[in-house]
């Protein structure tokens, strides 16, 4: 929320700088977002007047304008403006100066062959409004030579983030009563006296919704002249960001931003009969101010006469009953709305308003009668016309909570002890009205404006936030002596150890959303979608079934970027849909390669890709580092229809446990993200490795190195070529699990002397002796036993 100083001063009487005022509110838990200055940026824009205004001699549009500085050596200024005239007092940016509109530094230059010293600037130009149509003419004493800046005057803008459990500060008004409530100036009333109708109202209110509606008051104005709004009013809603419309549109928004009071103006002429808040009907529709037209469900409140639905109630109006320069008679509405019912329309309906964020927080029922008759005085004021009598349909929830409080509450529960006739002062100034008992115990009636105060916690924080956080000392938490414990648990400690392990390796951690596209999501999908109701975007309404989506497309924004080689990563957890449709989080690790695995050089030739064998090595170990018996490991087919079916595979343990999937991702899956080349990905479900067991279970053994030394043996296996070489080294790891130590292929040969459906696998095997070395016989014994589990695979020792 926006606001300008001046506007703040008008409510609050105060002498506190902008700095000051935006620390206090910092302070009260109202967080500063930025507080800005637009005088800053016209520093080097002078007050200038015209002397002469000549036509350019290469264009009839043009003027060769002489400007005086007020230093006695006047510039020559090429002006297009059709208002640029001898006599005029304006606003010269000088070369140097940066125009706010565009970023655009002025520089002494040739037009048309003519040379101009900087530019007479217009209103949009320097960022004070939309006006374009000529450039800005001051007062006629305006004082010469002067900083434009110095001349506007400051008049900083506040940029407030107004968390959704304070809808009173919805309203400079209430951003006032908390800066008085803490020390920084004193409240204004807000000064308007009921205004009486000369004539009862000629238009039917009433509410049929008291569901949805409970409270619609409204009056006439007759006779009222609509047109361009004062400019102090121009000012202050242009601080908020608002842009000006017309003096009675104008008025509503100022009271809406000043006040947090939404409230909307018809234009009588423009409706028929009795005017009615109720329920929409079946195939019920309505255009609203936005140019968009919305269907409407029947269980969502409609303000209507007899011809039709005019509003979305306390969202938006309709476009075809608004205030126009023609109005000369308008009906006021101001009403109440159940603020889960306005919430959950908005939400059905995609339709945001400044009306809508104020309503569904919850805005101050007791404000009605004051609020029509803030409307009321300044559309007197502004636009003339002659009021109505008030008629009120409906009641607003009145009632006023009343909490039971401690004072003491503030030292045990807020960590400071506040006197308790500081805690007095306070709430009452923020509107609390305390009563004390004999027993000095208090009874805290809530202001009608604060729905978010339910018990006496949130008492203490009012207090406390007032009274100042930053008095609130530290005190360290007891701990009990000697070393502490560790809290990690064990998926903890296995997620650190993998983390370690993939950056140790030279892959790059990436954090990408939990919500995808529905499109993207799709390609991973293994079964139905977990879609959100009420997601942040359209374009993240999926929760992500796997972390290969986020990576890909993090992937492609760096290849599209000029990045030559990705190497990503992410732990996180992807989101399933388990039986009976209950949520299922799994964790898991993705990894992604993209680009070039090794640069071109001169000893390698051209750059190498990424392969379905990198991916295979990232994943085992990383499986090894999380704890799984990757000795134990198959590796089997079925990676998904996201993988290329010749060049991927899973890592299983047992034919149903699939502890991962790696390899080439599918040409069709690598277009759908728009990535060329391939692109080699691992998927670990962390879930599925089983846990080691007892406690200490992940500390590593007492490492006693051996008495002898290890010898080692190649064995060059004939194999179908269909045989996966991990299946023949689990065999041979297997065939003498107290001698066999290691085992790894070597060589993989296909060709002369090899018959045509076999390979020739080499594997070089690890002994280790315990007791003492081995002899012919033992190592003989030992072979037989390898040969024959090679076997058994349909292997045939080749040497």
């Amino acid at each position: 929320m926006k606001f300008a100083l001046s506007w703040l001063q008008a409510l609050l009487d105060t002498k506190a700088d902008a700095r000051t005022i935006a620390e206090k509110l910092t302070s009260l838990g109202l967080e500063i977002e930025g507080v800005e200055d637009a005088s800053a940026a016209l520093k080097k824009f002078r007050v200038a007047r015209v002397l002469t205004a000549e036509r350019h001699p290469q264009a009839d549009k043009l003027q060769v304008l002489s400007v005086d500085l007020g230093d006695g050596n006047p510039l020559q200024v090429v002006c297009g403006a059709p208002n640029a005239r001898a006599g005029l007092v304006g606003v010269l940016g000088v070369p140097g100066a940066v125009v706010p509109a565009n970023g655009m530094e002025l520089r002494k230059s040739a037009i048309r062959g003519v040379e101009s010293n900087g530019m007479m600037c217009s209103t949009r130009e320097l960022g004070l409004g939309e006006e374009h149509d000529g450039i800005i003419e001051l007062s006629a004493d305006a004082p010469i030579g002067t900083s434009f800046a110095d001349y506007l005057g400051s008049d900083p803008v506040f940029d407030v983030a107004i968390t959704p459990n304070r809808p009173d500060c919805m309203g400079v008004h209430g951003i006032a009563r908390d800066l008085a409530a803490a020390g920084l100036g004193v409240l204004k009333p807000i000064d308007v006296a009921p205004i009486t109708g000369s004539f009862p109202c000629p238009v039917e209110v009433r509410t049929e919704d008291p569901e949805g509606c409970p409270a619609f008051y409204g009056r006439v104005i007759r006779g009222v002249k609509n047109g361009l709004s004062p400019q102090w009013l121009q000012d202050r809603l242009k601080s908020a960001g608002q842009r000006p419309i017309s003096a009675l549109v104008d008025i509503t928004n100022y009271v809406m931003l000043g006040y947090g009071r939404p409230a909307h103006a018809y234009d009588l002429a423009k409706l028929s009969g009795a005017v009615c808040a109720r329920k929409a009907r079946e195939g019920e529709t309505c255009l609203a101010l936005n140019g968009k037209e919305y269907a409407l469900e029947p269980w969502m409140t409609v303000i209507a006469d007899e011809a039709g639905v005019h509003d979305i109630a306390g969202i938006m109006g309709g476009e075809h009953s608004g205030c126009s320069d023609d109005t000369t008679d308008v009906l006021l509405e101001v009403a109440y709305f159940t603020p889960a019912n306005i919430a959950r329309t908005g939400q059905a309906l995609a339709l945001t308003s400044d009306a809508r964020g104020r309503f569904e927080r919850g805005v101050d029922p007791a404000f009605l009668d004051t609020g029509l008759d803030l409307l009321t005085s300044l559309i007197l004021e502004i636009c003339g016309g002659e009021p109505s009598e008030v008629i009120r349909a409906g009641q607003p929830p009145l009632a006023r909570k009343s909490i039971g409080y401690d004072p003491a509450l503030a030292g045990n529960l807020g960590g400071i002890d506040v006197a308790n006739g500081e805690q007095k002062r306070i709430l009452a100034a923020l509107g609390f009205e305390v009563f004390e008992d004999l027993a000095r115990h208090w009874d805290v009636t809530v202001p009608t404006w604060r729905p978010d105060v339910d018990g006496a916690p949130d008492i203490v924080e009012e207090v406390i936030r007032v009274h100042g956080l930053d008095a609130v000392p530290s005190t360290p938490l007891p701990r009990a002596d000697g070393v502490a414990k560790p809290t990690a648990t064990p998926a903890q400690m296995q997620e650190r150890r993998i983390r370690r392990a993939a950056a140790a390796r030279g892959l790059n951690e990436a954090v990408t959303w939990s919500f995808l596209p529905t499109s993207e999501a799709a390609h991973f999908a293994d079964g139905d979608l977990w879609t959100l109701a009420n997601p942040i975007s359209e374009d993240l309404k999926t929760m992500r079934p796997s972390l290969l989506p986020g990576l890909l497309s993090a992937a492609r924004r760096n290849l599209d970027r000029g990045a030559t080689s990705v190497r990503l990563f992410e732990i996180g957890r992807r989101y399933l849909r388990g039986e009976g449709g209950a949520s299922n989080e799994q964790p898991s690790l993705a990894v992604v390669f993209a680009g070039e695995a090794a640069p071109r050089g001169w000893a390698t030739g051209k750059a190498k890709a990424f392969d379905a064998f990198d991916a295979k090595a990232e994943a085992l170990a990383l499986l090894a580092e999380a704890g799984a018996p990757v000795d134990n490991l198959q590796v089997m087919g079925e990676a998904g229809s996201q993988f290329h079916p010749g060049q991927s595979a899973t890592l299983r343990l047992g034919p149903k446990t699939v502890l991962a999937r790696f390899g080439l991702l599918h040409p069709t899956t690598a277009k759908a993200f728009d990535l060329a080349g391939p692109v080699a990905v691992v998927e670990l479900f962390l879930g599925a490795i089983p846990a080691r067991k007892g406690p200490g279970s992940f500390a590593r053994p007492h490492f006693a190195p051996p008495a002898l030394q290890a010898v080692t043996r190649d064995y060059a296996f004939l194999v179908p070529a269909a045989l996966p070489a991990g299946d023949l080294l689990r065999a041979v790891r297997g065939a003498d699990k107290a001698n066999v130590v290691a085992a790894r292929v070597f060589d993989d040969f296909r060709g002369a002397g090899v018959p045509e459906g076999h390979k020739s696998l080499a594997v070089e095997v690890t002994l280790q002796p315990v007791e003492k070395s081995y002899d012919e016989a033992a190592l003989k014994a030992i072979t037989d036993k390898i040969v024959a589990a090679g076997a058994k695979l349909g292997g045939v020792l080749r040497a």
